[in-house]
């Protein structure tokens, strides 16, 4: 049958510990390593490595084999001691819990008479030897039964269990032991052997709770510790005795139920240990509800299973509003619950009535009244209530509101107060008095959520609202608002513009007509009549005005009334102005800048013309006729309809500042013209068009700081040069007091060198004039190189780039070598407008060679018209007045 049972344990086998709590029962006095009791733990297959651990470990110790220890020495109190020993697989790391609650044993008094019972007596099988035959070995096919020990056993101790004897005790002296668990092992010291007489003996009372079961192995051997007999095993169980009562988990056990449940409902489960044997009837617990508290509206509201512990409901009527909570006292009682011989325990289980919506809310009148002034908005003007039976703040008890009638038009809604409940009736749109004086509305009232099934009362609660509107002044209001007119600019000033005017909104009270009043005019061209509210204009409407933004001027205008309090609202006139064609195009810029050649010297300019198509552009550019030098000078082309490009009609205008007028004619009909006055800068310019005077400089960027420093340092310079002058006019007087004689010895060329006195000519002074008949003899660096222009005809400002003028060959006569230079002049346009070819610091009468001025050119003729030179310049008037015969 042994190995039956194993299976059918294995099939139903569950791993962990196979009860919540153990408790049991050890001596007042605990020693630091006496074994206190046996947890036990299932592993099923036995291979599972379990290791126990204690809550308390600094009082408990839990062993590999389940056999709690005590840490150290203490005195157990009258109240239960309670501990956790958990136990977890090494492997998987699973943890299993189980709460233990050691109990102190009650003290006895007096001793028991020893049990005079009959010892059972055990008898190792024994081997028998015969010397003859070969050795055989006796069948031990049978097992020892197990020994019943009851739990609590008052003694006397050591109390004789069992005597185990071998039969070869006859002939041989022998020792008995015993080992294992209880024995040698720990909880070590409970059962004790006789070596001689092989008396098994128990040494204290057993608790089954502690340890259910001991296994012990029985030895033989002789005096030399030879094993006589093969061990047999001994198996102890420990009787159950009923000497525990049942535990709740729980002391308080809370649990709800709805409102208006059904009987039958389930309500919630108690659950009660018992630590005795839970196949015996000392640990079969049997549960009763002993009062219910409060007994309305019937005392026996819920009963109990009297073996699981669950509660459900057994009547009808459980309504919140009436009792919020019942209160029971439950019982369990062990051996099966019988009143005489079991052990009782109670817990007490506070079941809850949780709230259902089973009543809608109800207003608290039929009628609800409430006023507003006109044109308010957000303003609670009505307060409803109701009130509702529900438990408070639940969905149950949360109204919500909508208006059923009376408010086409959306003007109110009704919110819902979280705290009170209320429900606020509030004005979201404008109302006129004049229009509506009263609102009755219809208004219905209902929770978040429906009402529970089988509620009679109405889902929803209705009420009326009645509300009056109260009249106040209102403001004043133009109409239109703004008021658009369109009006040509140029109007006169004292011309009636239009009327504006406007309406007061109160038809029912007594009041004067409208006052009239100016509030925004930003260029003060109107006014306003206080009575009538006709506009009339103070000033000119002008379109170009600073005021005027996208051809429209903007007035506000007040009308106030005199109610109480007086009422006030602004108007604006928008007024369009018509452009006319009162303004001529101007140039721009009015400054321009080129260069004394023809290339580059374009200058492109705009027109601009504060009037609007069609008196804009495009424009027409034109130079006027006079003076004349304007048209010979410059010629204007338009390259568009806003745009003109001016330049040089002839090839070089020399440098200097020019008003150039110009004249614009816009597209207007008529058309308006204007000439304007463009100021051009000539100057001389670079390969890259840039102009190189100093005009040019201080126009880019010289401020007025720079220009005075220039001109001081100007000043000083001329003071310096005057100052110079002064010392050599009197060193002049010096040299001439002195009568200074000049060395012959000295260059026979000094002659054309500049000296510091006058005399009366060349016969002052014997010079060698031969040295002019041979200019090859001239040392070369007092020859002009060729291309180098004379002193006296160097520009003031950067040279053209002109083809230098070829050098004429050395002649043999200095009359053949001017006669040359003369030609070459003439072919020269660099030349200066006069015939002289140098400049000679001496004057002289009687000079050999001759005078200069007397000769003539030899192209030149009076009879050629030179007039056409004219219109060059002031150099080439000069020229035409010297060839042309005039008088200079």
């Amino acid at each position: 049958q042994a190995p039956l049972k194993a299976t059918c344990e294995d099939m139903s086998c569950k791993i962990g510990f196979p009860e919540d709590v153990h408790s049991a029962v050890v001596s007042r006095s605990v020693h630091g390593g006496q074994p206190l009791l046996n947890v036990r733990f299932r592993s099923c297959d036995g291979n599972k490595k379990i290791h126990f651990g204690s809550s308390e470990p600094e009082d408990f110790r839990v062993g590999e084999d389940g056999v709690v220890y005590a840490e150290r020495s203490f005195q157990l109190s009258a109240e239960p001691t309670e501990f956790v020993v958990s136990a977890q697989d090494k492997e998987t790391q699973q943890e299993w819990q189980m709460r233990v609650k050691l109990t102190p044993e009650p003290a006895f008094t007096g001793a028991s008479e020893k049990d005079q019972r009959k010892i059972e007596e055990i008898i190792f099988p024994w081997q028998q030897y015969k010397h003859s035959s070969p050795l055989k070995r006796q069948k031990r096919d049978w097992v020892i039964p197990p020994i019943n020990l009851p739990e609590n056993s008052k003694g006397p101790f050591p109390q004789e269990l069992v005597r185990i004897r071998s039969d070869r005790d006859k002939s041989l002296s022998l020792r008995y032991s015993v080992t294992g668990p209880g024995a040698d092992q720990p909880p070590t010291g409970i059962f004790i052997i006789n070596p001689i007489s092989g008396q098994l003996s128990v040494t204290k009372p057993l608790d089954r709770e502690q340890i259910a079961s001991f296994h012990l192995r029985a030895h033989a051997v002789d005096v030399n510790g030879n094993q006589v007999e093969n061990p047999i095993d001994i198996v102890i169980n420990v009787i159950d005795m009923n000497d525990n009562r049942p535990e709740f988990l729980h002391q308080v056990w809370n649990g709800t139920v709805p409102e208006g449940s059904k009987p039958g409902t389930y309500v919630m489960t108690v659950t009660a240990i018992d630590a005795d044997d839970p196949n015996a009837q000392n640990g079969m617990l049997r549960y009763r509800i002993l009062s219910q508290a409060p007994s309305s509206p019937s005392p026996n509201m819920f009963t109990i299973n009297n073996e699981t512990g669950d509660i459900i409901t057994v009547a009808a009527g459980l309504d919140r509003e009436k009792v919020q909570q019942y209160t029971l006292i439950i019982q369990a009682t062990d051996m099966e619950g019988n009143p005489t011989y079991g052990l009782s325990n109670t817990a007490t289980a506070v079941i809850a009535v949780t709230d259902v919506n089973d009543n809608p809310p109800e207003f608290t009148a039929m009628t609800f009244y409430g006023e507003v002034p006109e044109n308010r908005v957000d303003v609670i003007v009505a307060n409803l209530t109701v009130t509702d039976k529900d438990q408070p703040h639940t969905p149950a008890w949360n109204a919500m509101y909508r208006m059923t009638g009376g408010d086409p038009t959306g003007r109110f809604t009704i919110l819902t107060d979280p705290n009170s409940n209320d429900g606020l009736v509030t004005v979201v749109k404008p109302i006129d008095f004049e229009t509506n004086r009263m609102f009755v509305l219809t208004v219905a009232a209902e929770n978040q959520v429906p009402l529970a099934k089988g509620i009679q009362h109405p889902p929803q609660s209705t009420a009326t609202v009645s509300i009056t509107v109260i009249d106040v002044n209102e403001s004043p209001y133009f109409v239109p608002n703004p008021k658009l007119v369109r009006q040509e600019e140029g109007l006169l000033a004292g011309s009636v513009l239009t009327t504006f005017t406007a309406q007061d909104p109160d038809r029912y009270m007594q009041q004067t007509s409208l006052r009239y009043s100016k509030l925004s005019d930003p260029a003060n061209w109107l006014k306003i009549d206080p009575v009538n509210g006709q506009i009339t204009t103070t000033a000119v409407l002008d379109r170009e005005s600073i005021y005027v933004q996208n051809n429209m001027y903007n007035a506000t205008f007040l009308a106030s009334d005199n109610g109480i309090p007086p009422m006030s609202g602004t108007g604006t006139l928008q007024i369009y102005l018509l452009d006319i064609n009162d303004n001529a195009p101007q140039v721009h810029p009015k400054e321009a800048t080129t260069c004394e050649t023809l290339q580059p010297n374009a200058i492109n300019i705009t027109a601009v013309d504060p009037d609007i198509d069609p008196n804009a552009g495009p424009f027409a550019f034109e130079l006027p006729d006079t003076p004349a030098s304007i048209k010979r000078n410059w010629t204007i082309a338009r390259i568009s309809g806003d745009h003109a490009q001016l330049s040089l009609r002839i090839r070089f205008l020399e440098a200097g500042i020019y008003d150039v007028p110009i004249v614009i004619t816009d597209s207007g009909n008529p058309h308006a013209s204007s000439t304007s006055l463009l100021k051009v800068k000539v100057c001389q310019c670079d390969i890259n068009g840039d102009c190189t005077d100093v005009d040019r400089i201080v126009g880019a960027g010289l401020g007025t700081g720079a220009i005075i420093a220039i001109l001081l340092c100007i000043i000083i310079l001329l003071i310096l040069v005057l100052m110079f002058v002064v010392w050599m006019k009197r060193r002049d007087k010096e040299r001439q007091a002195k009568q200074l004689l000049i060395d012959p010895e000295d260059d026979v060329r000094d002659n054309i060198l500049k000296y510091d006195e006058e005399g009366g000519g060349e016969e002052d002074q014997d010079y060698d004039l031969s040295q002019l008949q041979q200019p090859d003899t001239v040392e070369p660096d007092a020859i002009k190189p060729v291309g180098i222009r004379r002193l006296d005809e160097r520009p003031i400002h950067a040279e053209p780039q002109y083809p230098v003028r070829s050098a004429a060959p050395h002649p043999g006569d200095i009359g053949d070598f001017i006669n040359e230079g003369l030609k070459a002049a003439d072919n020269d346009p660099t030349a200066p407008p006069y015939d002289s070819l140098l400049v000679f610091d001496y004057e002289g009468s009687g000079s050999t060679a001759g005078s200069l001025s007397s000769l003539n050119s030899s192209s030149s003729g009076g009879e050629q018209d030179y007039d056409y030179l004219n219109d060059w310049g002031p150099r080439f008037k000069k020229l035409a007045d010297m060839y042309g015969g005039g008088d200079d």
